[in-house]
């Protein structure tokens, strides 16, 4: 009988595991191809055959996406499976038009068919968009838990943007395990902050042997999100968060508002700098598509290693998370939101003085105006990066990414990193802290 011709159009990372997940073990199934988006220089690699499984003995070729019509009718694809996140819904609908007039079927999996079941308990922490705080809300609940005399070990949703087969399991416990794994500075943003206190981290490719190896040291696997993704594992606790600096998200992009609608915890964050009106616009977009979520606030809170003095008066640069800004579409950061608290005198424009593919970012995406993205996903983008960064004119460097990018990038003039936490902040007497939340929740009897 012949296989049914499938592809499936990802971004190196939720589209492995689905895969994994739904197609491996599957002999009615040919997976054709993946293809690849949103991440620089991903394509043209191989989803290698020791992790593809017996049915692929010679891997399966990753595409660029601009190749979907084209790889629809050399193959004769019968069905194209959608799987990345953080995109709003008309960009789901063009990319069906797309399968569709090509002759092909457009998919999008249910839940049941893609998380996996744990050993030990589970708490995701998940969001409407990419740059909404998980990563504070993550290392504050961490805290919560082990205060609570419980081992946890942090999954980190997948960026294996390397040697795929390499990259199967990942175990980090320390920053020189980011080195031995070559992480890009995605990847370092999201690991480093979580080994600077002392916890492992998790990721990789296949998360089924992950998941196993992360229960085996741990009361509790925290899944720690990427983007606006759906957890790999099923939670025991589900916690997503919104952003009241971009009201609406929560029901206009995919798939945050499966989070929204699928969370036991919602936590309104930033609700200090944003407009009250639409904080409380969010508070009833998330309670009308989850009424039965408890709904909480939280403030992020931004702060600076050393002295306010080394940024009052100055004019500065501020480099920033690249995703949040990139596909998360966030038009500022931790590092402008610190040079506005501690009195910088001007935030300088980096784009006169960008070079190669930080240039190039900066006009892709418009709305970064004068923040300074910190993209590093290959040598030369962080050469680039470097480059951008010693010809901007600025007094000081304000480094508002999630890890210490002056340790990895030189710097030649004075840097100030930025750190950003959450702080509880109750809308009304008698509701919970986050920390208590989740824990009275993980503390319930199984159903």
């Amino acid at each position: 009988m012949a296989r049914r011709k499938v592809l499936i159009l990802g971004a190196a990372g939720r589209d492995f595991h689905d895969f994994n997940m739904v197609f491996r073990a599957d002999p009615s199934v040919e997976v054709v191809a993946f293809t690849a988006t949103q991440i620089p220089k991903i394509d043209g690699r191989r989803y290698p055959a020791v992790l593809a499984g017996p049915s692929y003995p010679n891997g399966i070729p990753i595409e660029s996406e601009n190749s979907l019509e084209r790889l629809i009718g050399e193959h004769r694809v019968e069905e194209a499976v959608f799987a990345y996140s953080d995109v709003p819904y008309d960009h789901i609908g063009h990319l069906a038009s797309r399968v569709i007039a090509a002759g092909a079927d457009f998919k999008l999996h249910g839940l049941d068919h893609l998380m996996l079941d744990s050993p030990v308990p589970v708490v995701a922490v998940t969001a409407v968009r990419t740059g909404c705080g998980k990563s504070p809300a993550t290392r504050y609940l961490v805290r919560a838990l082990k205060d609570s005399g419980r081992r946890v070990v942090v999954v980190r949703h997948p960026m294996p943007y390397g040697d795929l087969a390499k990259q199967a399991v990942q175990r980090f416990e320390t920053v020189a395990d980011l080195d031995r794994h070559e992480c890009t500075f995605e990847e370092r943003e999201e690991y480093e902050s979580h080994i600077e206190e002392g916890t492992i981290v998790y990721a990789g490719v296949d998360y089924g042997a992950i998941l196993k190896r992360a229960a085996a040291e741990a009361d509790v696997v925290f899944w720690d999100g990427g983007n606006n993704d759906v957890p790999f594992f099923r939670p025991d606790v589900w916690v997503a968060l919104a952003d009241p600096h971009r009201a609406g998200h929560e029901s206009a992009y995919f798939p945050g508002e499966v989070n929204i609608r699928r969370a036991h915890i919602i936590l309104v964050n930033k609700v200090q700098t944003a407009d009250p009106a639409k904080v409380a616009a969010v508070e009833k977009s998330v309670g009308g598509l989850n009424p039965e979520a408890l709904c909480l606030r939280a403030r992020s809170v931004v702060s600076i290693d050393g002295d306010e003095s080394m940024v009052r008066g100055k004019r500065v640069l501020c480099i920033e998370d690249g995703p949040t800004l990139t596909h998360g579409g966030m038009t500022f950061g931790a590092g402008q939101v610190a040079a506005e608290k501690f009195g910088a005198r001007e935030i300088v424009d980096p784009r006169p003085y960008a070079v190669g593919s930080i240039r190039e970012t900066l006009r892709k995406y418009p709305q970064i105006g004068k923040l300074l993205p910190a993209m590093g996903y290959y040598h030369e983008q962080i050469d680039d990066l470097e480059a951008s960064v010693r010809a901007t004119d600025c007094d000081v460097v304000l480094v508002g990414t999630p890890f210490n990018l002056a340790r990895d990038l030189k710097i030649d003039k004075p840097a100030v990193r930025v750190r950003y936490e959450i702080e509880d902040a109750p809308a009304s007497p008698g509701l919970p802290t986050l920390a208590r939340a989740v824990l009275d929740r993980l503390d319930m009897p199984k159903r």
